[in-house]
């Protein structure tokens, strides 16, 4: 819909351009009309009315596109209030629950596979550190885990201190791959002079047979192995 009304709004400025341009023609390149235009009252009159209405039509139409930008950048705005968390920068639960719907009431393909990941001591750092602390924490953390995600899968913060990375087209490399990412940047992290040491576990769920049906189970499943391993 934004997008057909940006169209026919440039539609309209093209026609308006073109029209004002072959009016000026007219009256440049017809000595008889230009004389008439200035030694006859009445003409030039409504010649001077007619190029006021074009004036304003023409304020008109800018005013329209910077009406339609302001609202497609409200819209933008909207669209990232909806989407993103607040405190995390990426992905919400919302967009989390977006993307499992696809797979939803249907056969799970086996190119689908998921990593659950929780931020297991952040409530420690929320109780020594204060909140505002926590929520650093989070962010930073969410930074690496959208960084790692690039190129191999969607990833989004799946409420407190989880997270959910869902591969479409997986396989083992990708799922290696994301890992050793945030491994890797989590270490030199914890390393930097200032920061508060990020402490997470992750669970694995990808091509598990006739035990995984859906996608609810595959996420279920990754989500205990994270269990399993903070245990």
């Amino acid at each position: 819909m934004k997008k057909k009304i940006e169209l026919i709004k440039t539609i309209q400025l093209v026609l308006f351009i073109l029209i004002v341009a072959a009016g000026l023609y007219l009256v440049f390149s017809n000595d008889e009309l230009y004389q008439l235009i200035g030694s006859n009252p009445a003409v030039k009159a409504l010649s001077g009315l007619l190029w006021l209405i074009a004036v304003l039509s023409f304020l008109f139409i800018l005013w329209d596109f910077a009406s339609f930008s302001s609202l497609k950048k409200d819209y933008s705005e909207l669209d990232y209030a909806v989407y993103n968390d607040h405190i995390a920068g990426i992905a919400n639960r919302f967009s989390c629950d977006t993307m499992i719907e696809k797979y939803l009431d249907k056969p799970l393909p086996d190119t689908v596979g998921c990593i659950m990941v929780d931020l297991i001591n952040i409530r420690q750092i929320n109780e020594k550190h204060g909140y505002l602390a926590g929520n650093e924490a989070i962010q930073a953390f969410s930074n690496i885990l959208h960084t790692a995600s690039l190129g191999l899968c969607f990833v989004g913060r799946n409420g407190g201190n989880k997270f959910m990375a869902l591969f479409e087209n997986c396989t083992e490399e990708k799922l290696n791959a994301f890992k050793q990412r945030v491994a890797d940047t989590v270490e030199s992290y914890n390393q930097a002079d200032g920061n508060h040491t990020l402490q997470y576990s992750c669970g694995l769920a990808f091509r598990e047979g006739a035990a995984v049906q859906t996608i609810n189970q595959l996420i279920a499943l990754a989500d205990r192995r994270v269990r399993q391993n903070n245990a």
